[in-house]
Protein backbone atom coordinates (compact mmCIF):
# COMPACT_ATOMS: atom_id res chain seq x y z
CA UNK A 1 0.00 0.00 0.00
CA UNK A 2 3.03 2.48 0.69
CA UNK A 3 5.00 1.51 -2.11
CA UNK A 4 2.08 2.40 -4.04
CA UNK A 5 1.10 5.21 -2.61
CA UNK A 6 5.09 5.97 -3.49
CA UNK A 7 4.77 5.51 -7.21
CA UNK A 8 2.62 9.01 -7.07
CA UNK A 9 5.16 10.65 -5.62
CA UNK A 10 5.00 14.59 -4.47
CA UNK A 11 6.53 17.52 -4.41
CA UNK A 12 10.72 17.02 -5.28
CA UNK A 13 11.24 20.61 -4.77
CA UNK A 14 10.19 20.70 -1.05
CA UNK A 15 11.06 17.46 -0.09
CA UNK A 16 14.72 18.62 -0.64
CA UNK A 17 14.52 21.80 1.24
CA UNK A 18 12.75 20.29 3.93
CA UNK A 19 16.03 17.43 4.21
CA UNK A 20 18.15 20.49 3.98
CA UNK A 21 16.61 22.40 7.00
CA UNK A 22 17.53 18.98 9.09
CA UNK A 23 20.73 18.63 7.98
CA UNK A 24 21.79 22.53 8.03
CA UNK A 25 22.22 21.92 12.35
CA UNK A 26 24.71 18.80 11.17
CA UNK A 27 27.28 20.54 8.74
CA UNK A 28 30.59 18.82 9.20
CA UNK A 29 29.55 15.53 10.89
CA UNK A 30 29.86 12.45 8.80
CA UNK A 31 26.81 12.07 6.36
CA UNK A 32 24.89 8.70 5.13
CA UNK A 33 22.99 9.10 2.46
CA UNK A 34 21.44 6.33 -0.01
CA UNK A 35 21.23 6.14 -3.74
CA UNK A 36 17.48 5.90 -4.97
CA UNK A 37 16.09 3.22 -6.87
CA UNK A 38 13.09 2.68 -8.05
CA UNK A 39 10.57 5.82 -6.85
CA UNK A 40 12.52 6.00 -3.81
CA UNK A 41 12.53 10.01 -2.75
CA UNK A 42 15.60 11.26 -3.79
CA UNK A 43 18.24 12.95 -1.42
CA UNK A 44 20.95 13.40 -4.13
CA UNK A 45 20.65 17.19 -4.17
CA UNK A 46 20.83 17.23 -0.44
CA UNK A 47 23.90 15.31 -0.27
CA UNK A 48 25.69 16.96 -3.16
CA UNK A 49 24.79 20.51 -0.81
CA UNK A 50 25.63 18.85 2.67
CA UNK A 51 29.01 20.71 3.86
CA UNK A 52 30.97 17.45 5.65
CA UNK A 53 31.47 14.04 4.37
CA UNK A 54 29.43 11.78 2.70
CA UNK A 55 29.30 8.15 2.50
CA UNK A 56 26.73 5.27 1.33
CA UNK A 57 25.61 2.36 2.51
CA UNK A 58 27.05 -1.28 1.16
CA UNK A 59 24.82 -4.38 2.18
CA UNK A 60 27.79 -7.32 3.27
CA UNK A 61 25.34 -9.98 3.52
CA UNK A 62 22.39 -10.91 5.22
CA UNK A 63 21.29 -10.19 8.97
CA UNK A 64 24.31 -7.76 9.03
CA UNK A 65 24.39 -4.09 9.84
CA UNK A 66 25.00 -1.98 6.93
CA UNK A 67 28.70 -0.70 6.12
CA UNK A 68 29.21 3.00 4.61
CA UNK A 69 31.57 3.83 2.40
CA UNK A 70 32.68 7.41 1.65
CA UNK A 71 31.38 8.21 -1.90
CA UNK A 72 33.68 10.14 -3.92
CA UNK A 73 31.32 9.88 -7.18
CA UNK A 74 31.69 6.20 -8.04
CA UNK A 75 29.49 3.59 -7.98
CA UNK A 76 29.17 0.18 -8.04
CA UNK A 77 26.06 -2.17 -8.15
CA UNK A 78 25.10 -4.18 -5.63
CA UNK A 79 22.39 -6.74 -5.02
CA UNK A 80 18.72 -5.44 -4.87
CA UNK A 81 18.96 -3.13 -7.29
CA UNK A 82 21.40 -1.13 -5.06
CA UNK A 83 24.11 1.69 -6.13
CA UNK A 84 26.98 1.67 -3.41
CA UNK A 85 30.51 2.89 -3.80
CA UNK A 86 33.28 0.55 -4.87
CA UNK A 87 35.00 -1.68 -2.17
CA UNK A 88 38.25 0.54 -2.85
CA UNK A 89 36.41 3.32 -0.96
CA UNK A 90 37.66 3.84 2.62
CA UNK A 91 34.78 2.63 5.14
CA UNK A 92 33.70 5.61 7.58
CA UNK A 93 31.58 5.45 10.52
CA UNK A 94 28.02 8.22 9.69
CA UNK A 95 26.69 10.73 12.33
CA UNK A 96 23.67 11.46 10.43
CA UNK A 97 21.28 8.65 8.48
CA UNK A 98 19.21 9.36 5.72
CA UNK A 99 16.87 6.41 5.88
CA UNK A 100 15.30 5.40 3.11
CA UNK A 101 11.15 4.04 3.84
CA UNK A 102 8.48 1.81 2.26
CA UNK A 103 6.01 3.86 5.32
CA UNK A 104 6.22 5.57 8.26
CA UNK A 105 3.65 6.67 11.19
CA UNK A 106 3.47 9.64 13.62
CA UNK A 107 5.56 7.92 15.94
CA UNK A 108 8.97 7.52 14.45
CA UNK A 109 7.94 4.61 13.07
CA UNK A 110 9.23 2.85 9.54
CA UNK A 111 8.32 0.31 7.51
CA UNK A 112 11.20 -0.83 5.63
CA UNK A 113 12.03 -3.28 2.69
CA UNK A 114 12.10 -6.70 5.05
CA UNK A 115 15.60 -7.32 5.32
CA UNK A 116 16.10 -5.05 9.07
CA UNK A 117 19.65 -3.70 7.86
CA UNK A 118 18.98 -0.22 9.14
CA UNK A 119 17.44 -1.44 12.61
CA UNK A 120 20.89 -4.04 13.25
CA UNK A 121 22.79 -0.58 11.89
CA UNK A 122 20.99 1.80 14.18
CA UNK A 123 21.28 -0.27 17.06
CA UNK A 124 24.70 -1.08 16.36
CA UNK A 125 25.71 2.56 15.83
CA UNK A 126 23.77 4.07 18.96
CA UNK A 127 25.37 1.24 20.98
CA UNK A 128 28.67 3.91 20.47
CA UNK A 129 27.89 7.33 19.93
CA UNK A 130 24.61 9.59 19.71
CA UNK A 131 23.49 9.57 16.07
CA UNK A 132 20.44 10.80 14.03
CA UNK A 133 18.32 8.84 11.75
CA UNK A 134 16.05 10.92 9.38
CA UNK A 135 13.95 8.72 7.38
CA UNK A 136 12.96 10.42 4.26
CA UNK A 137 9.50 9.83 2.32
CA UNK A 138 6.29 11.22 0.37
CA UNK A 139 3.99 12.26 2.80
CA UNK A 140 1.70 9.58 0.44
CA UNK A 141 3.93 7.35 2.58
CA UNK A 142 2.35 7.87 5.69
CA UNK A 143 0.38 5.00 7.25
CA UNK A 144 -1.51 5.25 10.24
CA UNK A 145 0.19 3.11 12.64
CA UNK A 146 2.98 0.58 12.32
CA UNK A 147 3.51 -2.13 14.12
CA UNK A 148 6.81 -1.67 16.75
CA UNK A 149 9.12 -4.85 18.14
CA UNK A 150 11.81 -4.79 19.85
CA UNK A 151 14.91 -4.81 17.80
CA UNK A 152 12.88 -1.58 15.29
CA UNK A 153 14.81 1.10 15.89
CA UNK A 154 13.14 4.25 15.92
CA UNK A 155 13.83 7.42 13.86
CA UNK A 156 14.67 10.47 15.29
CA UNK A 157 13.21 12.99 12.22
CA UNK A 158 11.03 12.01 9.59
CA UNK A 159 10.89 14.45 6.61
CA UNK A 160 8.48 14.44 3.84
CA UNK A 161 7.67 16.99 0.95
CA UNK A 162 4.45 18.37 3.26
CA UNK A 163 6.28 18.39 7.14
CA UNK A 164 9.20 17.74 9.14
CA UNK A 165 7.83 16.08 12.09
CA UNK A 166 10.47 15.61 15.22
CA UNK A 167 10.67 13.02 17.60
CA UNK A 168 13.17 14.13 20.64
Amino acid sequence: MALAARSAGGDNEALTRNLMQVLAPHRGKVLAGYWPMRDEADPRTAMREYSGAVCLPVVTGPARPLVFRLFDGRLDRGGFGTSHPPADAPEIEPDVLIVPLAGFDRAGHRLGYGGGYYDRTLHRLRAGKTVTAIGFAFAVQEIPAIPFESTDERLDFIVTDREILAFP
